[in-house]
This record gives structure tokens, sequence and C-alpha cells, in this order.
């Protein structure tokens, strides 16, 4: 039987097209829908081009265990955050126990919770001197980047990096990892079970 994964994406959806792309080519597991809290958003516009549904919701959907229901219609059974900056609500972590994978672009448990996303997190990372940063693949609780670490890779970091190099190198690792990650951890989820 095939497991599906929705993505939530708040962004470019970067991440999002390169699990759409990996999972493409892997049987038993599919990409059934991209979710984004802003109708805006660059990963919506993904989402056509790579021939997958794509919804928004408001903040006052998200919090209703109601939209629970969005996640039935497409057969969901794991949850991947790339780059999704809305805290999950306890009913979506508790009817997704253990399904839900974030990446954080930083070695947690540094640079994590509430505000420490994206250019922050590297504004952070150079402004403390830090030798490395990287990023970190976790499964979500109820807290911000609280979740048991699945995976971690870094990167060094020079005197002279801007945020900008800095989020460079840390995106190349994004991509090179978190597509695998997100499989394996899947597929030995399902082993188990």
């Amino acid at each position: 039987m095939d497991l599906n994964i929705a993505i939530f994406a708040s962004g470019s959806g970067t991440n999002a097209e390169q699990l759409v792309k990996h999972f493409s080519q892997v049987d038993g597991i599919n990409i059934t829908v991209i979710l984004s809290n802003k109708p805006e958003a660059y990963v919506l516009e993904r989402a056509k081009k790579l021939g997958i549904p794509a919804i928004t919701f408001s903040k006052t959907e998200f919090i209703t265990p109601d939209f629970l229901k969005v996640l039935e219609r497409h057969e969901v059974d794991y949850i991947v955050l790339a780059g999704f900056l809305w805290k999950i609500p306890d009913y979506l972590i508790q009817a997704f126990e253990n399904k839900i994978i974030n990446i954080h672009p930083s070695l947690l448990p540094k640079y994590g919770g509430k505000g420490m996303y994206g250019s922050h997190v590297h504004e952070a990372v150079i402004a403390q001197k830090e030798k490395t940063s990287g990023i970190t693949i976790h499964l979500v609780n109820e807290k911000y980047d609280d979740g048991r670490i699945l995976f971690q890779a870094s990167c060094d970091i020079s005197p002279e990096d801007t945020p900008d190099a800095l989020a460079s190198r840390i995106h190349a690792l994004e991509h090179q990892y978190f597509p695998q990650i997100v499989e394996d951890y899947i597929r030995d989820s399902t082993l188990k079970t």
C-alpha cells in the first residue's frame, strides 16, 4: 500500500520541489498535496508546475481540528514541513504522532525556537561567531524545534561569511539530505509497524 506525504511550506518552495522530484522516483511513497499559509508563496507556483495539488489556508482554518478533513481527503500518512513557519497545533501533532518531519537551518538545539527561521538563524549564528552551522531534520512535537533529531549535517563558517553566503551553503545541505532522510525515516517507521 502506498504512503502519502503532505508538504507544508510558507516560502519559495525549493525544498518542496526537491522532495517532489525525489519521491517521483521512489516506489510506494507519494507527495499528494502541498499546503501553504501564504496565498502569494512561490511554492504554490512550483506545485502547479510539478502537477501537485496545492491548497492555501488561514490561521483560523489551521487551528481548528476540522482541518484534518483536508488531510484525510488526500489520504495523508506523513507531513513534511519544508520552510513552514507556523507552530503545529496539538490536535495535528496527536493525529500524526511521530509522523511530522521538519527541517531547521541550524544545528539544534542551538538557534532554534520561536522567531528562529530563515535569515534570522544565519544572522544569529554569524553574530555569535560560530565556527560551524548546518541543518537539523527532526520530528515535530508540541514545542518549537524540540522533537527527536533524525539527522544533522554541518558546514564550516568563515570569518568573512555573510548571512546570504551561509544560507546558500545551508540550502545545498538541505537539498542534498532532506529527501533521502525523509524517505529513510518513513521506510524505517513502516517496517516497525
